[in-house]
């Protein structure tokens, strides 16, 4: 097993926080001398980064190879003609960094492979009897982010596993789907953290059923909603608002026009009715696809899901709002005076709000708004759907409870992708019937090195990493006090660290001629799962003292015993 000395290990910490650095990941992983930035976006894997590295990447292929996955690696550099078969050359935008060979043909750095493996399958499978087919790698990817940050979380240039399957039939495509979600489970559950499956939204990868793999932990960028009384989950983009009951029992009351001067905003209409902004509708008009606007309702306390909306008829994608002047000639008003009422455009209202009686909406005209509104009298004719992010205490969809609320970050994630490559691109195999029939796809992503930043993001404290014993990048830190002077100290050492070998531990030796502070503090920057400090007061009566980094008290224990003991909590945390 592999045992190396500080003395002899690039390991070039940092004492203060670097002033690029934001969140955790970023500032521990710089100055515990695990990577080093060379550009925007762009970093190094020193020695200590990339074992850990290395590490994760050993759990995830024994997750995938047991569960019947193929690795392969597959060219960075791609030629511009896939992606225009696939028609993503111009709808990836700007992250996808586009170049020229010496012979002025196109080509791209490669931000994921969906159209090179398509392409690999269309020229080496030509029939059923071949199938299922599920590979991946684990590879560099690009993407020109607009604005990288965050250290490895966010980088233009990442590690990424990636893997895609093959199938002819959908019942095929769920064995395997189900299969990579177990296997992200297990990657997840072996390294130690506390993460949610959580049902997403596809957005331009895939269209179909799709789960995102999210690492709890308060500087995620994402929202989960959870049931804690059941295994529900879902992203916010994702998660479902139920309808209320309706106000049935409520009596209608006469429509009526009042003047609302200067009221554009629902807490203004609200305040100036005496009203709760619950009791309020809010008409947003959205680009459409067919018709020019298309017009969504919301409850006044409820915030649009544009994902939800994205997938509704009719609207355009990407999803955007109409302007102010389109929005006049259609109607007549502007902004802040739209209502549902008589309104010339295709109308989608939320559950919540058609669930209302009696409420409040724009009348069509500046300055004044409807009170005493109900649909089946007034606004007939809209199409109920769900359009709102969920809120906290609401309803879970499983009936088991309310919903709670946790930040995550997304390190995985997987698709049913159908036919959206395979259609394009022409990849049909000959059926039981001899019939060509194209193949449909799935797509499980995770990213390696975004997983590593997750990792420090959830395990640490004020004074380090506190690395997970199975990604570790040492089992022990031996942190040896007056090594250079001490002969005593020297050889006890030695004698540690050789028995860690033995005993297939992991070790840093530091033998370094530095202060006990500076050496215990980069210990703990570091973040080894069990530090053992050779003292020469404890020497005298045979003990090394032993300290696990993720907390409790010091304890001595005879210098014979030690590694054996460690490779015992070692084997417990594995096995």
């Amino acid at each position: 097993m592999a045992a190396m000395r500080t003395s002899q290990t690039l390991i070039p910490t940092l004492k203060e926080r670097p002033a690029e650095a934001e969140v955790a990941n970023h500032v521990l992983l710089l100055r515990g001398g695990f990577i080093r930035r060379l550009g925007s976006g762009l970093y190094t894997w020193l020695p200590l980064g990339l074992r850990v590295l290395r590490k994760v990447e050993a759990i995830i292929r024994g997750e995938l190879n047991r569960r019947g996955a193929q690795e392969l690696l597959m060219p960075v550099v791609q030629p511009a003609d896939l992606w225009r078969e696939s028609g993503r050359w111009k709808a990836m935008g700007p992250e996808l960094l586009r170049l020229q060979d010496r012979h002025e043909r196109d080509y791209c750095l490669g931000p994921t492979h969906e159209e090179v493996v398509t392409d690999l399958l269309r020229r080496a499978v030509d029939s059923y009897q071949r199938l299922p087919v599920n590979v991946y790698q684990v590879q560099t990817k690009f993407r020109d982010e607009i604005r990288p940050r965050f250290g490895v979380l966010r980088a233009r240039e990442f590690t990424m596993k990636d893997g895609y399957s093959f199938h002819l039939d959908a019942a095929s495509l769920d064995q395997t789907y189900q299969a990579m979600h177990d296997a992200y489970c297990a990657i997840l559950r072996r390294i130690g953290l506390d993460f949610r499956a959580v049902q997403a939204d596809g957005g331009n990868i895939g269209d179909s059923e799709s789960h995102e793999f999210q690492v709890l932990a308060s500087s995620g960028e994402d929202v989960i909603a959870y049931c804690p009384a059941s295994g529900y989950a879902a992203n916010l983009e994702r998660a479902e608002a139920l309808a209320p009951p309706p106000q049935e029992n409520e009596a209608a009351n006469a429509l009526a026009k009042v003047a609302t001067p200067g009221c554009k905003t629902i807490a203004r209409v609200a305040e100036f009715l005496g009203v709760e902004a619950r009791r309020c509708v809010k008409t947003l008009m959205l680009r459409g696809s067919e018709a020019p606007l298309v017009a969504v309702v919301l409850r006044g306390d409820h915030e649009l899901n544009e994902a939800k909306a994205r997938r509704l008829g009719g609207v355009a994608t990407p999803v955007a709002f109409a302007d102010e002047a389109a929005i006049r000639a259609a109607t007549g008003c502007g902004l802040g005076s739209l209502g549902p009422v008589s309104l010339p455009v295709p109308i989608f209202v939320d559950r919540s709000a058609a669930a209302l009686a009696n409420f409040v909406c724009g009348a069509n005209e500046d300055g004044f708004h409807f009170t005493g509104v109900n649909w089946a009298r007034d606004a007939a004719g809209a199409m109920v759907a769900d359009l709102r992010n969920v809120q906290l205490g609401d309803p879970s969809p499983d009936g088991q409870g309310p919903l709670a609320f946790a930040r995550g970050i997304e390190v995985g994630h997987i698709f049913k992708l159908g036919t959206k490559y395979s259609a394009p691109l022409q990849l049909a195999v000959q059926d039981r019937e001899g019939r060509a029939a194209t193949l449909t796809m799935g797509c499980y992503g995770m990213g390696v090195t975004r997983l590593v930043a997750a990792i420090v993001e959830q395990c640490h404290d004020d004074a380090g990493i506190v690395w997970p014993p199975a990604v570790a990048p040492f089992d022990v830190s031996i942190v040896a006090l007056d090594y250079a002077r001490n002969k005593a100290v020297r050889e006890a050492a030695e004698a540690f660290y050789k028995a860690c070998g033995e005993a297939g531990l992991e070790a840093l030796l530091d033998d370094r001629d530095e202060r006990a502070g500076v050496k215990f503090a980069e210990s703990d920057l570091i973040g080894a799962p069990h530090r053992v400090t050779v003292g020469a007061r404890n020497l005298k009566n045979g003990m090394l003292e032993y300290k696990a980094r993720a907390g409790g008290a010091s304890e001595l224990v005879p210098a014979a015993e030690m590694a054996a003991r460690i490779a015992e909590a070692a084997k417990r945390v594995q096995g």
